[in-house]
């Protein structure tokens, strides 16, 4: 099977290795032309230079995977490959795009007679070696196609990834995933922040986070990447207190607004990330967890 895989950033690139390990020949491009080299290297992905060399690699029905950021970098992406497809093509939208947003493309790609998967991923930097979760919307013939990649991609064939619905399904449940996330960080922030306030116990919290990994119904994967580092650095000194939000956070709490349902949680949380402009400790393990599973960039202390 062969794939082209746009953009190689942190998820793209890693994306691209996982499934070159399972057999499948990825053409690669990225904007910055010496990543595509080195991966080529690396593992064996055949380089473009251009979107138009893209495409003369590969044979009809041709599969293209953008992991691009959200917005005008995926829009733009679309528009150039589109007069370069033919019908029968597909195109899956891999990054965090608006599910509206990939509710529109796959009307309009529909229209040229391209299939359009949307299909949210989760899994951060460890996704290379343990995986990715991917929640995938689109049409039943396009999914197929593109199951033997989500079996490789997955952390086992038979779970880890599910077509959840049309297109807009996938980024939908993948934004409302992003929007948990931002609660259940903010919770483990604020507990750690209180445990370390406490100045009669002198708590120990690489010791009790790594305490609550083991058998107490708070544990996660995000308790595990605390525990981790605050083995390291219990002070957490090298961190700002600042939280960048990708964008996730701030669709999920629209759409709450816009069905009426309430989500005080997660909307405060958001909240907490723009508050995190100012000094505090649970702010530095937020900006620790973000950049523990995604990679995500650390201010650094001043």
């Amino acid at each position: 099977m062969k794939i082209a895989m746009v953009g190689l950033g942190r998820m793209g690139g890693n994306m691209a290795r996982r499934l070159r390990r399972g057999g499948v020949e990825v053409v690669g491009y990225n904007r910055t032309f010496r990543v595509t080299e080195a991966l080529a290297e690396e593992v064996g992905i055949v380089p473009a230079a251009t979107l138009p060399e893209v495409v003369r690699q590969l044979t009809a029905p041709r599969l293209i995977w953008l992991m691009l950021p959200a917005g005008d970098s995926t829009e733009e992406a679309i528009r150039a490959l589109l007069p370069l497809l033919t019908p029968g093509d597909v195109i899956v939208e891999g990054g965090n795009a608006w599910y509206k947003d990939s509710k529109r493309r796959g009307a309009w790609l529909a229209e040229q007679g391209i299939g359009f998967v949307d299909a949210g991923t989760s899994g951060g930097v460890w996704g290379l070696d343990n995986g990715y979760c991917l929640m995938v919307g689109g049409d039943a013939h396009d999914v197929v196609i593109i199951e033997p990649l989500l079996k490789i991609l997955a952390p086992a064939p038979d779970r880890g990834w599910a077509h959840v619905g049309p297109v807009g399904a996938g980024h939908f449940v993948k934004m409302i995933h992003n929007g948990i996330e931002y609660g259940m960080m903010q919770s483990i922030a604020e507990g750690f922040a209180l445990l370390r306030g406490n100045p009669g116990f002198d708590l120990d919290l690489a010791q009790l986070s790594e305490l609550w990994r083991h058998g107490s119904v708070v544990r996660s994967w995000l308790l595990d990447l605390t525990a981790t580092a605050l083995k390291g650095d219990t002070d957490l000194s090298g961190i700002a207190p600042v939280v960048a939000d990708s964008g996730e956070g701030r669709w999920t709490v629209l759409e709450s607004v816009e069905q009426g349902i309430p989500a005080p949680v997660l909307a405060l949380s958001l909240q907490m990330r723009f508050a995190s402009r100012d000094d505090g400790y649970g702010n530095r393990l937020l900006a620790m967890m973000r950049n523990a599973f995604g990679g995500h960039a650390i201010a650094p202390e001043k």
